[in-house]
């Protein structure tokens, strides 16, 4: 299988340790991150015509992966 862009390791590399602490005690936050891998497999498989799609479908989930990101973050950053 190729490499998935846009994991959470890379997007967020200096808080992985944070990432798994924070998706063991909380599990609404463990709730988006699944969440988040899930709308990211989604968009490769898209990309990569595994699973082709349209281009309003693929805007949606690109919304829905960068407000996922934001959420993520958020809760990273308090």
């Amino acid at each position: 299988m190729s490499h998935t862009p846009h994991e959470l390791a890379e997007e967020f590399p200096d808080r992985i340790e944070e990432i798994h602490n924070l998706k063991l005690a909380n599990t609404h936050f463990s709730k988006l991150v699944d969440e988040y891998h899930t709308v990211n497999r989604d968009i490769h498989r898209a990309e990569t015509n595994i699973e082709p799609t349209d281009d309003f479908n693929m805007e949606t989930m690109r919304k829905n992966r960068m407000h996922l990101k934001d959420e993520i973050y958020s809760m990273l950053s308090s």
